[in-house]
């Protein structure tokens, strides 16, 4: 079975919809606040060619997704899948950001779930990269129930490597998890 890494996903609140080369400017004018970076490894993605870097590793890995707020019609930020491994059928969710205003809305938990809720229907594992100093992703993350597996160094599309932690979420632990929250 074929995935489709880049498809429409939504809820009443937020709609994924796939990335174009259109998207540039709306994207960048989101990504273009220095504190939404002040914790990731590359802090100057706020910059112009900087932030041309990213989107360019965003189009080229065909599961990026700008992040919609549909209350407002705005860009509230970007997320990707990427890195598909069918020998071990995981998947990477990650190179997510969201404009300032939506930090401690409960977006960033509504827009995993709904990636997850979709891929767990082709993969077993979910792997995120968080940058070994973003401590605001790591709490985040953790609490959609990741676990942190190893530290490594790791390149971004176009950038030098740096420390990141890897974390997992397992197909089963997520089902169950979501089994008895509700």
């Amino acid at each position: 079975m074929e995935i489709n890494i880049q498809p429409t996903l939504e809820n009443d609140q937020v709609l994924l919809e796939p990335l174009l080369e259109t998207d540039f400017e709306a994207l960048f004018q989101t990504a273009a606040d220095e504190k939404i970076w002040e914790q990731h490894p590359n802090k100057d993605r706020w910059k112009r060619e900087v932030f041309l870097n990213f989107f360019e590793g965003a189009m080229q890995s065909k599961g990026a997704f700008k992040i919609i707020d549909k209350e407002t019609g705005a860009i509230a930020g970007s997320t990707r899948f990427y890195d598909y491994n069918g020998s071990e059928n995981s998947i990477l969710i990650g190179y997510t950001f969201y404009a300032t205003r939506y930090w401690g809305k409960g977006l960033n938990p509504m827009v995993k779930g709904l990636m997850m809720d979709y891929i767990f229907q082709f993969v077993d594992k979910v792997y995120f990269h968080v940058g070994g100093s973003n401590l605001r992703s790591q709490i985040a993350i953790e609490r959609l129930g990741a676990k942190k597996i190893k530290e490594e160094n790791i390149a971004y599309f176009g950038e030098a490597p740096k420390l990141n932690f890897v974390y997992e979420i397992a197909k089963s632990s997520y089902l169950e998890k979501k089994r008895v929250v509700q």
